[in-house]
């Protein structure tokens, strides 16, 4: 069967020449679908009950509770807690405040699932508290930012959930016969704890090189019964991403079910305990939470038609024949799609590149054998990485305000983070133990 020529070129092309306009993808998504489905002319309702499709799944009910259990945490004051715990545990060693930073990203990421709220809430604690301690800003924001791409990786993380959602749209003809790709979300939650912490431990051995180099200062000791209050505070907290992984791995709730838990838990810590919540704040709580929810949704119906187009065009097999004609070499491969999942990101945001992306090049990788969860980690740490590149990088824009630094400021202290990152996303892609290692070990 020939590539309709005119008909991928309809739907790629509008979607971009409208983001070149800067209309909002989930609008240029939509847009494109209409025109390519009156080009190949079917019914318009075709587009409107993909776009219905896309939401009909029980899995997506868990993304509103995520996102608002991350923002209520944020509002709570979760973030001081992390902060105040990972003092105490890493504070000591030279450039301590980089090191408290990272690991208070890596706790906090835990619980909020982005990476923006991460730099917003840990950053603009610790920039301050680093800029006092004679730190460099530049050097502080690279840290701050690098740290938080931990959070759409380390569970529970929204972003995963879609990556589940865009996979369950991919079909494959194994033997001859056509199935689809059915995820777990509790096996990807787990899929991530490893690689994030392995991405953490990278961020802190370079963080230590330069510490040392600059010669930054060491955090004074705290004392013993003041290191165990902080500790048993910030355990409060840490405990929603434990009961959300341990409920969902033990069976006793589902991932959509562990959200609401994690909600109601969120709310009882930070209103009960910590008593930083009330109804002035609820309301803001409430109005983030819809407006990114809404986003989201807008995202994935639009993405949910324009999947079934790209999969009726044959867009897919197109990209896995084009790639087999390049190599055939299973590692150069997915060195070619790393480096197209990074150039993608420099000029999307995260969510919409999931949903794009991931039904046509889960088939690629899974036509060499790379496991569908690793996968996802495979492509949450290189789209999480495009948050901190312009000209769409969120984490790096927020991070770089918070700091009081320019963008174009950023590009040499960024680098030193950045390959190191890269390092660290070539071994996850090479080594699939550092993925699949834990899931293999509690839900075989």
């Amino acid at each position: 069967m020939e590539a309709d020529v005119i008909g991928i070129s309809l739907l790629i092309g509008t979607f971009f020449a409208l983001l070149l306009i800067r209309v909002p993808v989930a609008f240029a998504l939509g847009i494109a679908c209409v025109v390519t489905t009156r080009y190949l002319d079917l019914p318009l309702m075709i587009v409107f009950q993909q776009m219905t499709k896309g939401l009909n799944s029980f899995s997506l009910m868990a993304i509103p509770f995520f996102i608002m259990a991350g923002q209520i945490m944020g509002v709570g004051g979760i973030s001081e807690k992390m902060i105040a715990m990972a003092n105490v545990i890493i504070g000591r060693i030279r450039g301590g405040l980089a090191m408290v930073n990272i690991l208070a990203s890596m706790l906090f990421g835990g619980i909020s699932g982005s990476s923006v709220a991460d730099t917003s809430s840990i950053g603009s604690i610790l920039i301050p508290m680093m800029r006092k301690a004679k730190y460099d800003d530049d050097y502080s924001v690279a840290v701050t930012i690098t740290s938080s791409v931990q959070g759409v990786i380390i569970p529970p993380s929204h972003n995963v959930i879609i990556y589940a959602l865009a996979a369950g749209w991919v079909t494959v003809t194994i033997n001859g016969v056509p199935q689809q790709y059915s995820l777990s979300i509790g096996k990807l939650f787990l899929a991530g704890v490893v690689p994030g912490i392995f991405l953490g431990i990278a961020l802190m051995i370079i963080s230590y090189i330069i510490a040392v180099k600059r010669q930054y200062p060491k955090q004074p000791a705290v004392g013993f019964k003041e290191g165990i209050y902080r500790f048993m505070d910030g355990i409060l907290g840490l405990m929603t991403a434990v009961i959300i992984i341990g409920g969902v791995v033990s069976g006793v709730f589902t991932a959509t079910e562990s959200s609401a838990v994690a909600v109601a838990y969120a709310f009882l810590i930070t209103g009960v305990f910590y008593r930083r919540i009330n109804l002035k704040s609820l309301r803001t709580i409430l109005y983030e939470s819809l407006k990114t929810i809404a986003i989201v949704a807008a995202l994935i119906t639009t993405s949910s038609a324009f999947g079934y187009l790209m999969t009726r065009l044959d867009i897919p097999q197109l990209v896995t024949n084009s790639l087999l004609t390049l190599t055939d070499n299973r590692y150069l491969i997915f060195l070619l799609i790393n480096l197209i999942l990074l150039m993608l990101g420099m000029i999307m945001d995260m969510a919409p590149l999931i949903l794009i992306t991931t039904p046509i090049l889960l088939p690629v990788v899974g036509s060499f054998g790379m496991d569908p969860h690793h996968f996802g980690i495979v492509m949450m740490l290189n789209l999480g990485m495009g948050l901190l590149t312009p000209p769409v990088g969120s984490t790096l824009f927020v991070g770089c305000a918070i700091g009081r630094v320019r963008i174009e400021d950023m590009v040499k202290p960024l680098m030193p983070f950045y390959m190191t990152m890269f390092i660290a996303l070539l071994l996850i892609t090479y080594i699939p133990q550092i993925t699949l290692w834990l899931p293999g070990v509690f839900m075989k």
